[in-house]
């Protein structure tokens, strides 16, 4: 069913608590509501990315001076993975900076690294850039299970953050992704300047995909200093709990992750984003090149909600 944009606002403004309860109520149909899946994310190659996103440290066209890391290899990122798996993460992510990477020697190197962590028995995810059809074809063929690429924002708002891409650019990567058969995580990242209404725009054009994402990653800003959105205003956490709420009414069998910006968020703010359908957290202290939540926080908030960690299921 196709969703307007009419529509999601109104449900967006719902009373605040009717909201919550209908999200509720969506989620408990679909999913357990006393576990939460875990998710650790690694930066396997850093900086030097050609691409002029306004909120990212890695771009070298923002003044973040950022040191460029090469691709890591292949024991480093397995002994992350391990330490991941160890702390109850169900699936490892690997980031690799850039527009895009040449199907080459460091490709090559990214399916070793999708085939060696998915025997350790966790779930892939990596996220390159643009893809092309035989990429994800090989990628498929290495086992991997979830492909991660953003549209960031809403297609209004987008040219204001973005100039070397369009979302269009981005949708494209996302339709060649789930061709090969690979789950994609999609979201975008809110408070770098945009209105609730992008906000709401945003939710409705991956609720309206083909196939909707099967992970939606919420990123509450992080501000980096010589970025162009280091002075923009924060969403307002009320604001963040009522997008987490429509992100599970539009899509009820997605997974809603709370991802970068959760260090930023009260014990409180992550209990009623949980209740209202967050059920997907990063567990990492870091999250590329921000920080993330302390050691041990989550084991913290776990108890006091009742929560337990959701084992893998595709």
């Amino acid at each position: 069913m196709k969703h307007t944009f009419e529509e999601a606002l109104d449900i967006f403004h719902y009373p605040f608590f009717k909201l919550l309860r209908t999200a509720h109520e969506v989620h408990v149909q679909n999913f357990d509501e006393q576990s939460v899946q875990i998710s650790d994310i690694l930066s396997v190659k850093t900086g030097g990315c050609s691409e002029d996103c306004a909120y990212c440290a890695q771009s070298a066209r923002n003044g973040v001076k950022m040191p460029k890391q090469p691709l890591l290899d292949l024991e480093t990122v397995l002994e992350a993975a391990r330490k991941a798996k160890e702390r109850g993460a169900s699936r490892f992510c690997m980031s690799a900076s850039g527009r895009c990477l040449s199907s080459g020697a460091e490709f090559e190197k990214i399916c070793e690294m999708v085939k060696s962590v998915k025997a350790l028995g966790l779930e892939t995810c990596v996220t390159l850039g643009f893809l092309t059809e035989a990429q994800a074809a090989q990628l498929k063929k290495s086992g991997l299970d979830y492909y991660n690429h953003n549209v960031d924002t809403s297609p209004e708002f987008y040219s204001q953050i973005v100039s070397t891409r369009t979302i269009d650019d981005r949708i494209k990567t996302i339709e060649i992704v789930q061709k090969a058969g690979i789950n994609v995580c999609s979201g975008g990242i809110v408070g770098m300047g945009e209105t609730n209404e992008d906000r709401i725009k945003m939710l409705v054009l991956l609720a309206n995909l083909e196939i909707p994402p099967r992970c939606v990653p919420l990123n509450k800003l992080v501000k980096i200093s010589g970025t162009r959105v280091d002075d923009s205003n924060p969403i307002d956490d009320f604001d963040f709990v009522r997008m987490i709420a429509l992100a599970r009414i539009l899509m009820p069998t997605s997974y809603v992750k709370i991802a970068a910006g959760r260090n930023t968020l009260s014990e409180s703010t992550q209990a009623l984003s949980i209740f209202a359908g967050a059920n997907a957290l990063f567990s990492s202290e870091k999250l590329l090149t921000v920080d993330n939540i302390k050691d041990n926080a989550d084991g913290k908030l776990f108890d006091k909600l009742n929560l337990s960690i959701e084992n893998p299921r595709l």
